[in-house]
């Protein structure tokens, strides 16, 4: 059975900063690609970055020099650091996985739960 649970979100003031992590487990996770997705309120889904099983990076425009997405494959967990955080960050979180690269939500096999990230003072 595949899992992916979010965890570290919350409330934070704007430029603070927040780590999130995913812990997975019932899939080969150092094969996949793991990316991180967030979706805010009557905003469609859309990509903040992705490693691939290389270590490869990618990440969205908006949040280039602000976060970074890291893996740790003996611990079957992918994080996010998400340093000086703006407004515009608030939104759910999701973790994904997928056996190939993406950057689009169909790419992405297996999904966690989500965690809220609110910046607001």
């Amino acid at each position: 059975q595949v899992q992916l649970v979010e965890s570290g979100g919350g409330l934070v003031q704007p430029g603070g900063s927040l780590r999130l992590s995913c812990a997975a487990s019932g899939f080969t996770f150092s094969k996949s690609t793991l990316a991180w997705f967030r979706q805010a309120p009557g905003k469609e889904r859309e990509l903040v970055a992705t490693v691939e099983r290389g270590d490869r990076r990618k990440y969205a425009d908006s949040v280039k020099g602000r976060f970074t997405i890291s893996r740790d494959n003996a611990k079957n967990t992918v994080y996010l650091q998400m340093n000086s955080l703006q407004r515009e960050d608030t939104a759910v979180y999701y973790c994904a996985a997928a056996y190939s690269p993406a950057v689009v939500p169909g790419g992405y096999s297996y999904w966690g739960q989500g965690t809220q990230v609110t910046v607001s003072s």
